[in-house]
């Protein structure tokens, strides 16, 4: 039997970001010098393709002016680059949450029904990646209802830790067992519809927009 291909990773876990900057605009102008060259530009093309003049942009890219933010969308839009990736170089703090085994705060989430006990395993909120991220342990028990039709913005991945469960997500019925792992778009209706193996306890991590 053939070993299946490995997809590799679209991203480098060990690769280390460059050293960040203290002030906004030296790491928005070391990002427009960064993005030019990658787009192998030179100073005076990128002027052409904004309108900005060569000395304007050595200014920016030298961290000593401040642009206004339609002269950074002007710059991102020649740079094919999203707005945001601009401001990537600044320093800025990075949120972290760190729970204890047992202190996890149990929720009532919107929409949940009898019985499913939630646990928030941390929080963050506004942050530079643009998503929110709740990560909880769901932990199902005799009297818990099932409940097929869980419907949300996002995606969710689900890790099956103990028991066994029917999950529906959408015409599809998986049978969910320790070790499994479910990845979906959560705005089709997905949930527990039959509740195997009791007490049933999985990981639920839902991403979803900023501000949805």
């Amino acid at each position: 039997m053939k070993t299946p291909a490995k997809t590799p990773l679209s991203q480098n876990p060990h690769r280390l970001r460059e050293r960040r900057e203290k002030t906004l605009e030296a790491a928005i102008g070391r990002e427009v010098r960064t993005q030019r060259k990658r787009q192998r530009m030179t100073v005076a093309d990128l002027a052409g393709a904004t309108g900005l003049s060569v000395g304007m942009l050595s200014k920016i890219e030298n961290g000593v002016t401040s642009p206004s933010l339609t002269t950074l969308q002007t710059l991102a839009h020649a740079l094919s680059v999203p707005l945001t990736a601009l401001f990537t170089g600044f320093e800025e703090t990075r949120g972290v949450m760190h729970v204890k085994a047992g202190t996890a705060v149990e929720i009532e989430r919107q929409g949940t029904r009898a019985g499913h006990q939630y646990n928030l395993l941390g929080h963050i909120g506004a942050n530079s990646s643009g998503v929110v991220v709740e990560p909880y342990l769901i932990v199902l028990n005799e009297t818990s209802d099932v409940f097929p039709t869980f419907q949300h913005e996002g995606i969710e991945l689900i890790y099956m830790l103990e028991g066994r469960m029917e999950y529906r997500h959408g015409d599809s019925l998986f049978t969910m067992e320790p070790g499994d792992s479910l990845f979906f778009d959560a705005d089709a209706a997905h949930g527990p519809e039959v509740l195997g193996t009791l007490p049933i306890r999985y990981l639920s991590v839902i991403s979803y927009p900023q501000g949805a």
